[in-house]
């Protein structure tokens, strides 16, 4: 069993009493926090690391997360999110990115993350074209040869293409409508016996470093069984349950057309809105929902980089925060962040919403985003007691940090300068489950040179699938394009973009 010795370090907590030391000493035995306390000796066999001068505190976690978007950093244009999806997430079949490539995409997303100090995620993947035991087998292996600590669901849809947008199904020819009617996905009960097959596999696995979580994707993307039954799944081995609920405008309208009520009143009804659900985005939503959202004991995953790249607009962070809703931060994926660093996450997070927000005291606090970072997203992961804090008996999900850096140069207010000056640059060791992955910012658990190196010998075969996703996409956008502009036309009775009226989009 593996033993350290942190002494003499600064310590960020992040407990319930916002404990910090100005110098004390962590011990880990094994994969957990044995002591905290001053002038701990060191034992026989244990590792002492001197750490005075620098800042230990809890591992970051991004709360939301797509690895297949991993390959897609910078790679397209901005545009709203439905527009957008074509590109990642055709209604056609596209050829299947090999496993080994798989494999490195998501290990290239978990290297990125640890180095900046992120030692856990709540990954959200898609399989296109199709979902198989070894794509997932290679999700997982990735995770796992990485070091990092990650919950992963499957994110499959179930139904049609044109089922899941307003206005689409009359706006298309018929030789799409056809070609997407004839894109069958998979039913209900392949899916759900697909996710007893991964859970039974992954699930705890690795001492509880890697687990399951379940995901509809979106309420309006699937079957109604398959919402049910991913929501009995969710309750029988307490999961996460990850549904993306209003992050656009558009979203707001298909809710009126087609349920004749918003997403959340639906999922709601349905009964599948509880203390489980991991609710992705909620920017679209209006003082009933953030009621109904409260009283579920749900958590919500604030994701203000990617909603600003897309223009889906601004979440109304202190209404639902201050309702007592659990608030976790994400980058969603690298195509609609272009990094998955949340140092810059929490940044864009605490200045945001004071362009909306006229009150200043009523804008987030800095501690406020360390903690939607840290523990509100271990909450939000269902591994509260677990790790997102540094306290006896959790687990050693921890990260150092240099303080003598231009970022605390001068330290007037930590909590303030790690959130708005430090960029990951100062994190020089991350230790996971009490096992050190990256020391003096080198990665102990791969070998980075050959990796970046086998991702470009392998390039062309992943540029060839992206260009046939792109061929559909470029055909289908204008169609979309019609789709999107006329729900700009529809009333939906709120704005949360900064528009002094709202203008009608031209097709």
């Amino acid at each position: 069993m593996s033993a350290f010795l942190f002494r003499n370090a600064r310590v960020l907590t992040m407990d319930d009493a916002q404990t910090e030391h100005a110098i004390t000493d962590v011990r880990i035995e094994g994969a957990a926090i044995a002591a905290i306390g001053s002038n701990l000796a060191p034992l026989p066999g244990e590792r002492v690391i001197e750490a005075h001068g620098k800042l230990l505190m809890p591992g970051l976690i991004n709360g939301h997360f797509h690895s297949p978007g991993n390959f897609n950093k910078g790679a397209l244009d901005d545009m709203p999110l439905e527009l957008f999806m074509l590109y990642e997430v055709p209604p056609f079949d596209c050829p299947p990115t090999s496993l080994r490539l798989h494999y490195l995409r998501t290990l290239l997303g978990a290297a990125e993350m640890l180095k900046t100090g992120i030692t856990a995620v709540h990954d959200d993947p898609f399989y296109v074209p199709v979902l198989s035991d070894d794509l997932t087998d290679a999700t997982m292996q990735a995770y796992s040869d990485s070091g990092m600590r990650a919950t992963v669901s499957i994110n499959m849809p179930n139904v049609l293409e044109y089922d899941k947008y307003p206005y689409l199904y009359d706006l298309l020819p018929d030789d799409l409508r056809l070609k997407m009617r004839e894109a069958t996905p998979l039913t209900t009960a392949q899916l759900t016996d697909a996710y007893r097959r991964y859970i039974a596999r992954w699930h705890g696995a690795h001492g509880g470093r890697l687990r399951a979580a379940v995901s509809c994707s979106a309420p309006q993307r699937v079957e109604l069984d398959y919402l049910h039954a991913l929501s009995s799944m969710a309750a029988e081995f307490d999961l996460p349950y990850n549904m993306h609920i209003l992050e656009t405008r558009l979203q707001r309208v298909l809710g009126q057309e087609r349920f004749g009520c918003s997403l959340v009143q639906y999922v709601h009804d349905q009964g599948v809105l509880n203390e489980r659900a991991h609710v992705i985005h909620a920017i679209w939503v209006d003082q009933h929902d953030m009621d109904l959202l409260a009283a579920s004991g749900c958590s919500i995953a604030h994701n203000p980089l990617c909603n600003l790249k897309l223009g889906s607009g601004i979440m109304p962070f202190r209404a639902l925060k201050g309702r007592g809703i659990n608030i976790c931060l994400g980058s969603d994926e690298m195509c609609s962040d272009d990094s998955a660093n949340m140092w810059n996450v929490m940044k864009s997070g605490g200045l945001v919403h004071k362009i909306t927000e006229p009150d200043y005291r009523r804008w987030p606090t800095a501690q406020e985003m360390l903690e939607g970072a840290t523990r509100n997203a271990a909450r939000a992961m269902r591994l509260a007691n677990v790790t997102g804090q540094i306290a006896v008996g959790m687990q050693a999900d921890m990260i150092l940090l240099d303080l003598d850096t231009f970022a605390f140069t001068p330290l007037n207010d930590l909590r303030r300068q790690l959130v708005f000056c430090e960029n990951g640059s100062s994190v020089g060791m991350v230790m996971v489950a009490g096992r050190i992955v990256v020391e003096d910012g080198r990665l102990l658990t791969l070998d980075e040179a050959a990796l970046r190196s086998e991702i470009r010998e392998q390039w062309d075969e992943y540029q060839q699938q992206f260009r046939a996703v792109e061929h559909w996409a470029r055909a289908l956008e204008p169609i979309y394009r019609k789709m999107y502009a006329r729900t700009t036309r529809a009333e939906v009775g709120m704005s949360r973009k900064l528009t002094y009226a709202e203008f009608p989009i031209e097709d």
